[in-house]
């Protein structure tokens, strides 16, 4: 018998929805185009930038065909941005995530990872919903195409931090019965609070369950005590 599976994404999931994600690379060599089952790629020809799936661009990358330029977004001076936005100009908010592409009745809405924020012309202000994974299959795999890889690992792990104390911080509202503002939250972050909002959420509900027990066997109590009190009133009554 197959054991239950958890409920939602796991990290390891959300990293392999993450490369599908559409990034730019520069080819080294001429290649022609695959015909994949989502269309065709485009011909690769030196040293035009193009658009690829970030699959297909690693394969690239580790036969050292072509290069993977970073999205703006990933560059140290945008990060350093972001990461003052995050902690002294919105304590409780995250930053916000980049906007969606204007849709009309004839074109349906898209949603990651059919978004190209992660191109070379992606938002630098903005983090996209696979932003955590991104940055971490860049930074193992095309390390030397980052021009300070040290940096940008640091401020990816200040960041990671201090959006994470935000969760953390907002499951506090839920004892008062409030919800939590996810907004600008990433796929990488829902996945690994997941398990700790989860458990909150969870140990909550018995508290309140408990509570709610223990109030109503008091309400009993109560009337037992009150209805036991009005007999002996009237049979005092009675005797005199």
């Amino acid at each position: 018998m197959a054991l239950p599976l958890p409920p939602g994404l796991t990290p390891s999931e959300v990293a392999f929805l993450c490369e599908m994600e559409l990034v730019t690379v520069i080819p080294r060599q001429r290649l022609e185009g695959l015909e994949l089952l989502g269309g065709s790629t485009p011909v690769l020809q030196p040293p035009h930038r193009t658009t690829l799936p970030l699959w297909l661009a690693l394969l690239l990358k580790r036969q050292r065909r072509a290069n993977i330029a970073p999205p703006p977004w990933l560059l140290p001076t945008s990060l350093t941005a972001i990461l003052e936005f995050e902690t002294e100009h919105s304590k409780d908010a995250f930053s916000p995530p980049p906007l969606l592409p204007p849709t009309s009745s004839t074109t349906a809405p898209v949603s990651p990872p059919f978004l190209p924020s992660s191109t070379a012309s992606a938002p630098a202000d903005a983090l996209p919903y696979h932003w955590l994974e991104m940055g971490n299959i860049l930074l193992e795999v095309a390390p030397d195409d980052f021009e300070e890889p040290d940096q940008v690992r640091r401020l990816l792990r200040d960041l990671r931090e201090v959006r994470m104390a935000k969760v953390r911080k907002g499951v506090e509202v839920l004892d008062a019965g409030g919800g939590v503002k996810m907004n600008g939250v990433g796929g990488m972050e829902v996945a690994e609070g997941r398990a700790f909002i989860g458990g909150v959420i969870d140990g909550l509900r018995k508290i309140g369950a408990s509570r709610e027990q223990a109030r109503k066997e008091s309400e009993a109590e109560e009337r037992e005590n009150g209805y036991a009190g009005n007999a002996s009133d009237d049979d005092d009554d009675m005797d005199l």
